[in-house]
C-alpha cells in the first residue's frame, strides 16, 4: 500500500519478544500503540517460525496502513517484500543496505543502526539508508549491553546529517523530551510501549511519548 508521503517523524513502538509468540496479544498491543500516535511499528521476531512470521507480519502491515502508519520489519529483507511492509532496519551485522535498497527498490525505507558511532552513521547514508538510529542513550532491558550514546552526538548528528534521527535505548516519556530537542527526529520504544499488560495501557503509554512531538515543536 503506498501511504502519503511525510516527514519520519514520532513515535517509534518495536514490538517486544515477549509479544510475537501471541498474535492476538500482539495484533491487540500493535492497535493500542497506533491508536496512542505511533508513527511507525517495527516487527522484531527473532524465533518465530517463518509461516508464523510472515502471517503475523501481513496483519500487521494491514493495521498499520489502516492507521497511517508504518510497518518497518527488522532485519529480514525477504519477510518485508513478503508481506507488503513498508522498509526494514538493518544492523550492523546484517544484510547490506545496498543489497537491501536493490531488493525492496527505491520507495522502500531502510533504517540503520549506528550505536554510538556518527561515522557509521555516514556510511549507512552512503549505502542508501533513509534513517539512521543511535543508541543506547539510557539503561536498557532489550539491550543491556550496548555501548552508551550521548546527547552531544545528537547534537553534531543534527548538524552533520540531512535525514531523520532516531533516539533509542531506555527512552521514556521523562527523558526523552531532552533528545527531541536535541535533533531526534523518532524516538523509538519497545519495554516503555509494549511492556504494558493490557491494550488501553499501551496505548496510553504510546501517547505519552507522542505527546512529546507536539511540546518540542
Amino acid at each position: 500500500m503506498s501511504l502519503p508521503e511525510r516527514p519520519l517523524r514520532g513515535l517509534y513502538a518495536i514490538t517486544s519478544a515477549a509479544l510475537c509468540a501471541d498474535r492476538p496479544r500482539l495484533l491487540a498491543a500493535a492497535e493500542g500503540a497506533l491508536r496512542g500516535g505511533a508513527a511507525l511499528i517495527q516487527f522484531r521476531d527473532k524465533q518465530g517460525a517463518p509461516e508464523a512470521r510472515l502471517t503475523s507480519a501481513r496483519a500487521l502491515a494491514v493495521l498499520c496502513h489502516d492507521h497511517g502508519a508504518r510497518l518497518i520489519i527488522n532485519d529480514d529483507v525477504a519477510l518485508a517484500l513478503a508481506c507488503g511492509a513498508d522498509g526494514v532496519h538493518l544492523g550492523a551485522a546484517d544484510a547490506p543496505l545496498a543489497q537491501a535498497r536493490q531488493a525492496l527498490g527505491a520507495q522502500a525505507i531502510l533504517g540503520a543502526s549506528c550505536g554510538p558511532y556518527l561515522e557509521r552513521a555516514h556510511a549507512a547514508i552512503t549505502a542508501g539508508a533513509d534513517y539512521v538510529a543511535f543508541g543506547r542513550f539510557f539503561p536498557s532491558r532489550t539491550k543491556p549491553d550496548a555501548p552508551q550514546a550521548t546527547v552531544e552526538l545528537l547534537h553534531r548528528a543534527r548538524g552533520e546529517l540531512h535525514l531523520p534521527i532516531c533516539a533509542i535505548g531506555g527512552v521514556t516519556p521523562d527523558n526523552g523530551g531532552a533528545l527531541i530537542g536535541a535533533g531526534a527526529d523518532l524516538i523509538a520504544a519497545v519495554e516503555g510501549v509494549f511492556g504494558a499488560a493490557e491494550p488501553a495501557a499501551v496505548e496510553k503509554a504510546a501517547r505519552a511519548y507522542s505527546r512529546l512531538f507536539h511540546t518540542q515543536m
